[in-house]
């Protein structure tokens, strides 16, 4: 698979688990093997659709803007502003590692809330 291939694949991904369906993430976008390494979220599959389905009941107005997507050799990073109910922001870093098949195969995260004062005029995306 193309960088770009992993870059636009990675993204749809994300949107698809994010807003709502994960099955269908998982299905399309995940190979046989699937490493997590964010703390909230139990390993495998199975973890994923249960944390995403979660979200997509308990936080069904949220939003997502995909800011930046970097690619290199196997992975791919994604930096996103999040909006959430009762307008909190978030920042976030994903990184995806891709099989051999371009199957996403492994993740890693940081998220950040914006905070309500900067020390300096820029944004955080």
């Amino acid at each position: 698979m193309s960088l770009e291939e992993n870059k636009k694949n990675a993204i749809e991904f994300y949107k698809t688990a994010y807003y709502g369906n994960p099955k269908k993430a998982v299905q399309n976008y995940i190979g046989t093997d699937y490493i997590q390494h964010n703390p909230d979220v139990a390993d495998g599959t199975q973890g994923f659709i249960d944390y995403f389905e979660r979200m997509q009941k308990d936080y069904p107005e949220k939003s997502i803007e995909f800011v930046r997507c970097i690619a290199e050799g196997d992975l791919v990073a994604l930096h996103t502003h999040q909006i959430w109910p009762g307008n909190e922001e978030y920042i976030t870093m994903d990184f995806f590692r891709f099989d051999e098949y371009g199957k996403i195969c492994e993740h890693w995260d940081a998220i950040q809330q914006i905070p309500k004062e900067s020390a300096n005029p820029n944004t955080m995306y």
